[in-house]
C-alpha cells in the first residue's frame, strides 16, 4: 500500500502540471483565434477608406473652444428661404423637362419638313443643353434637400473644414453652402 500512495503522490504533481499545460494551451488558443477575429476585424476596415479632405469634426477632442451653431429662430429662417428656392426650382425643373418632352415630341412627327435638315444639329444641340440644364437643376435640389436635414440635425451653417460657423449673408446667397470663404478659398488654393 506504501507503493500506490507514493506512486498516486508522484502522480498528483504530473496531474497539476498536465491540468495547468491544458489550461495554457486554452489561452494560448483562445488568444490565437483572438487575435485571428482581431486581424480579420482590421483587414474589413483597411479593405475600403475613401479619401476626404481633412475636416475639424473627424478630431472632436480637439476643439478649442465651445462648438457653436446658429439659433432655433435662425435655422427656422434658413429653413424657410431654403423651402422658398426648392419649390421655386422644382417649377423650373418641371418647365425644363416640359420643354424637353415637346422638343422629343416635335422631333418625332412624320409630316415633319424634310428640307429641314440644316437646323437638325441645331435642335439636338438645344436638346442637349436642356438636358444639362435640368441635370443642374436635379443637383441643386439635391443640395438643398441635403441642407435641410442638416437644420433638423442643428448642424446646419457649420464649415465642414473648419467647424466654424458659415457667414450668414453667404448662407442667404448660397443656402445649400458646406464651406466657409476661408475653408473654400483654402481648398481652391490646394487644387
Amino acid at each position: 500500500m506504501g507503493t500506490t500512495s507514493s506512486s498516486s503522490a508522484a502522480d498528483q504533481p504530473k496531474a497539476k502540471k498536465t491540468a495547468s499545460t491544458t489550461r495554457s494551451t486554452r489561452s494560448s488558443a483562445a488568444k490565437t483565434v483572438s487575435a485571428q477575429t482581431e486581424n480579420k476585424e482590421e483587414r474589413a476596415e483597411i479593405v475600403y477608406q475613401p479619401e476626404f479632405e481633412k475636416s475639424v469634426l473627424d478630431q472632436p477632442g480637439q476643439h478649442s473652444g465651445p462648438v457653436y451653431r446658429y439659433s432655433d429662430a435662425e435655422l427656422q429662417e434658413f429653413k424657410e428661404l431654403i423651402l422658398k428656392k426648392l419649390e421655386a426650382a422644382r417649377q423650373e425643373l418641371a418647365y425644363l423637362q416640359g420643354l424637353i418632352t415637346r422638343k422629343d415630341e416635335m422631333g418625332t412627327e412624320d409630316t415633319e419638313n424634310k428640307y429641314m435638315s440644316m437646323e437638325d444639329g441645331s435642335g439636338t444641340l438645344e436638346r442637349e443643353q436642356l438636358n444639362q440644364m435640368a441635370s443642374r437643376q436635379i443637383q441643386y435640389i439635391s443640395h438643398l434637400e441635403k441642407a435641410l436635414v442638416r437644420i433638423e440635425n442643428k448642424t446646419y451653417g457649420i464649415c465642414r473644414v473648419t467647424g466654424k460657423l458659415i457667414d450668414k449673408a453667404r448662407l442667404r446667397a448660397v443656402p445649400h453652402a458646406t464651406l466657409s470663404i476661408e475653408a473654400k478659398k483654402a481648398l481652391s488654393k490646394g487644387s
